[in-house]
């Protein structure tokens, strides 16, 4: 999965070999099956170009991993403890990246409703300064 979400496109399996044969050496027939197990698990998905497939991820790296934390969580039978020792466990830079992605999680701040004195022009000049009536 690490060199389909690499390359952000579908790809084949010769592109994904010669990919990995700069680092080692591997068989095509490895590959193929490495992809195919992938596409029946429904990891990737596959569109036939001539005789070969070309494979794309179903979901980011994001999206997987942020599975992978949920269910690892959902099977805590103390889900905040799981919580706390898993933020024990960050560094200062993964702690702050966690307080970013709740602030963008929680959507714009909603401005606090204002007070109904401070509307009216007088009262902000003079706080003894009556409301004005209700126009009815």
């Amino acid at each position: 999965m690490t060199r389909v979400w690499k390359w952000n496109r579908p790809v084949t399996v010769r592109e994904v070999l010669e990919d990995l044969q700069q680092e080692r050496s591997i068989a095509y027939t490895t590959v193929m099956t490495v992809l195919d197990n992938l596409h029946q698990k429904g990891w990737v998905r596959r569109e036939a170009e001539g005789r070969a497939y070309r494979y794309e991820a179903v979901s980011t790296r994001a999206a997987y991993a942020a599975a992978l934390m949920n269910d690892a969580w959902s099977q805590s039978d103390n889900p905040a403890a799981a919580l706390i020792a898993f933020f024990g466990m960050m560094s200062e830079e993964q702690r702050q990246a966690l307080r970013d992605a709740i602030r963008i999680a929680q959507g714009p701040e909603t401005p606090e409703p204002q007070n109904p004195r401070s509307q009216n022009p007088d009262s902000a000049r003079n706080p003894d300064a009556a409301p004005e009536p209700d126009e009815r």
